[in-house]
């Protein structure tokens, strides 16, 4: 009995599960995908159903697994969701992000969905779904940790 009460103690321990959970993270393709399209941008939910043909809820869940994990952020402006990479605190995790990041942008599939984005960003109209939608925009690099 008492060592299944270690047991959950150590579950619930902050370093083990968040690495966990940036591992669990990047194990899905699509979430993968969304990472990929928010690298050095800000982009809103209407842009990721666009461009990976995929159902409002269905996206949001997978935004939502990476908040939780701690490498995506997001703000509401009006009705628009806007998400973006955030650093995670933990410098291997951080690590672990960048490279990821690294991988994915030499990816030909991944840079097939930056040029979807591209032109999606450019005639907007062409797509109902982003009528009115403010465009990506770019920020600044992510700063992740050098230690």
């Amino acid at each position: 009995m008492c060592q299944g009460v270690y047991h959950r103690a150590v579950e619930r321990s902050p370093k083990t599960y968040g690495l966990a959970l940036l591992f669990a993270a990047l194990s899905d393709r699509t979430r993968l995908r969304l990472l990929n399209l928010m690298d050095g941008r800000e982009v809103c939910v209407c842009y990721f159903v666009e461009i990976l043909g995929q159902s409002q809820p269905k996206i949001s869940r997978h935004l939502a697994y990476l908040r939780r994990a701690g490498v995506v952020a997001a703000r509401r402006e009006g009705k628009w969701m806007h998400y973006r990479i955030v650093a995670p605190a933990h410098a291997g995790a951080a690590k672990i992000l960048r490279e990821t990041l690294t991988v994915l942008s030499m990816d030909k599939s991944m840079q097939a969905d930056l040029t979807r984005l591209g032109k999606a960003c450019c005639v907007p109209q062409k797509a109902s779904a982003l009528e009115g939608a403010p465009l990506p925009v770019a920020i600044e690099s992510v700063a992740f940790s050098a230690r």
